[in-house]
């Protein structure tokens, strides 16, 4: 739009109380005050100040005076008067929103980067309230027996959480690098994390301190982990299809095997409760038990599908697995032998948890997680939330709650209905329930 003599482009207009004026936000980063009488341009502002990246978005006080936010992050204050800057603030990523309260004291401004400020509108000083990832969350994890708090990975970073109070405890980052999957040793001492650059590596779980570094464990990025019960193996997947075996000591990291039969990416690993046996899934249609004690392939099964996870069954005796195929299926984990199958998406399926041995999950493309009895195949309750697919499910250790991750960046509790917990002797209910989310 031409204004002026000068050529802009709008991208948010406010109004003051009185109809008097307009103001424009626009892409070179300053501000056009418009009288609405006559339809004249009266001044541009800030004044001697362009804000990089545009302004994004601006709310107006009470007094007259614009809080705008820009794309490099900034929160400014402007006077209504002279147009010049009263007090400015730097945010984690480009503003996209500010609401004021009603007595327009605070506000609240949102960024690009899932991050949400409180802030005074005199001083303009910042307070994180609430945060979360802005790319797609590749995996969730919580410590072995311990449910106050869980770990998620994405693009750049590892984030713990408190699972109480939903509040971010620590932020371990690699920049420019994305975490496909994360791992808490069972003994509680460090965080395992697989990364596209193809390294392990290694944090203290308290203050993210790096522990040690696996280097070039695998090419092209390391997509699936599982440790085993005394914490001095880590069982590793690449991209290529490799499964490796890793002996971790406390000064060393040596690899004691390396499995190469899959032709695809592992994206899962799961270990028995003997530690003696793995399970590897992988995108070339096939899923392997490895022997840890002799590093060889005990049975392998196979189906026309990209396997996406692969999970133990509680008693150990049989695996389910799930893939791009839309089914779940059931192997005998002795012959290799499938069971069951069952059509239970109309879209890929990615994540899959147990809750207990008559009780599972589901969850993928349709957005949807599901809640199944294992005997019949029958799914019994449904729950809706997300916005993207979801990528991982989590169980917590003491069977209070349910956590599921998206590509969307969001991260969801479910409530664990009473009846799954307790099953009672009757008959299971004839209709579809839904699964409620937790209110914080």
């Amino acid at each position: 739009r031409r204004v002026h003599g000068m050529k802009r482009q709008i991208t948010n207009v406010i109004i003051d109380p009185t109809d008097t004026f307009a103001y424009g936000c626009t892409k070179t980063g300053d501000i056009l005050e418009i009288s609405l009488e006559k339809a004249l341009f009266k001044r541009l502002g800030p004044v001697k100040k362009i804000f990089s990246l545009g302004v994004t978005c601006v709310s107006l006080l009470l007094n007259g005076d614009l809080i705008v936010g820009c794309g490099d992050g900034t929160l400014a204050k402007i006077g209504n008067k002279d147009m010049i800057i009263k007090s400015q603030a730097q945010l984690m990523g480009a503003v996209t929103s500010i609401t004021l309260t009603a007595d327009g004291t605070y506000l609240f401004a949102g960024t690009s980067m899932c991050n949400m400020y409180w802030c005074d509108t005199d001083k303009l000083t910042p307070e994180l309230r609430n945060t979360c990832h802005y790319d797609p969350i590749n995996h969730v994890a919580f410590p072995y027996n311990f449910a106050d708090v869980f770990a998620t990975c994405s693009m750049n970073d590892i984030r713990v959480w408190n699972a109480k109070n939903r509040q971010e405890l620590l932020r371990i980052q690699v920049p420019n690098v994305e975490c496909f999957t994360i791992s808490f040793m069972q003994d509680g001492k460090s965080i395992i994390s697989g990364w596209g650059d193809g390294q392990i590596r290694a944090f203290l779980p308290q203050s993210g301190k790096l522990l040690y570094v696996i280097n070039n464990a695998h090419m092209h990025g390391t997509t699936a982990l599982a440790t085993t019960a005394n914490s001095s193996r880590i069982i590793s997947g690449g991209m290529e299809g490799e499964v490796r075996v890793w002996k971790v000591g406390k000064q060393t990291q040596v690899m004691e095997a390396s499995l190469k039969e899959h032709r695809g990416r592992v994206f899962d690993i799961q270990v028995s409760k003997s530690n003696d046996q793995a399970v590897s899934a992988s995108a070339d249609g096939s899923c392997i038990v490895w022997d840890l004690v002799t590093f060889t392939r005990s049975t392998c099964l196979f189906e026309k599908t990209m396997f996406k996870q692969v999970l133990y069954h509680p008693d150990e005796s049989q695996v389910i697995t799930t893939g791009s195929d839309r089914k779940i299926a059931y192997w005998d984990i002795f012959d290799g032998q499938q069971i069951r199958g069952i059509e239970a998406s109309e879209g890929e399926i990615n994540a899959l948890g147990f809750i207990n041995e008559n009780y599972f999950l589901s969850g993928g493309e349709d957005k949807m997680l599901n809640l199944w009895k294992y005997d019949e195949g029958i799914c019994y309750y449904r729950g809706e939330g997300h916005a993207g697919h979801i990528k991982k499910i989590a169980v917590s250790p003491d069977k209070k709650f349910i956590i599921t991750v998206g590509s969307e960046g969001a991260i969801l509790f479910w409530n664990i209905p009473e009846e799954v917990l307790q099953p009672k002797e009757e008959s299971a209910p004839q209709q579809l329930y839904h699964l409620s989310l937790i209110h914080i």
